[in-house]
């Protein structure tokens, strides 16, 4: 059986983040644990924070970024209403050029949401 998009950027991303830390410099694996550590619980909930970061990824444009951003807001628990506005905010700053990001995103949502069995309204 075929694996879908989503499987493969998760499964390529563990892969590499592996070798990356296998093969990596002492600076890389800091960088790497203070990026994970950012997003925990704190002043502000993870929620807020993977949200943020979601936001910043697509002003940036990083579609690896924005998929990753997804997948860990889903998990946190952010509903489609939250992602909506959380799109708006990129739309504001990021404007236009940010649209065929949005397009991607939505269709990572959507696929990440039926892969749960329905959508979250």
């Amino acid at each position: 059986m075929k694996k879908s998009k989503l499987d493969e950027f998760k499964e390529f991303r563990e892969r590499m983040n592996e070798k990356i830390m296998e093969l990596g410099t002492i600076n890389t694996k800091r960088f790497f644990n203070l990026d994970s550590a950012v997003y925990k619980d704190g002043a502000l909930p993870a929620k807020t924070k993977e949200l943020l970061g979601l936001v910043a990824s697509m002003v940036l444009r990083c579609d690896d970024c924005i998929t990753y951003h997804i997948i860990q807001c889903v998990k946190c628990g952010v509903t489609n209403e939250e992602f909506f506005e959380a799109f708006d905010v990129a739309l504001i700053v990021g404007g236009s050029i940010v649209i065929p990001h949005l397009r991607r995103a939505v269709d990572t949502l959507m696929k990440i949401r039926n892969q749960e069995g329905g959508i979250d309204t």
